[in-house]
């Protein structure tokens, strides 16, 4: 699965967050929803532009954002 396939960023959508194509529904809804324990199911039902594939879209495209992070760790008892 190549999430590129499903997600796209332009400036004129959704202020240049990242979508699903051709909707403009943010991976971030979608991710904030399937976090806060939203079962896949109803999210699809909720959601009907939506599908297990973008769901899985959306899994790869957190885990190779965060891949391309990288961590600052702060000395102990800094805020």
């Amino acid at each position: 699965m190549k999430w590129q396939d499903f997600i796209e960023q332009r400036p004129d959508v959704m202020l240049g967050k990242p979508v699903f194509k051709g909707t403009r529904l943010t991976v971030e809804m979608v991710l904030e929803k399937l976090g806060n324990g939203w079962p896949a199911e109803d999210l699809l039902a909720a959601y009907p532009d939506l599908s297990p594939a973008h769901l899985q879209a959306a899994q790869a495209y957190a885990a190779a954002y965060l891949a391309m992070d990288e961590a600052i760790f702060l000395p102990l008892g800094q805020p």
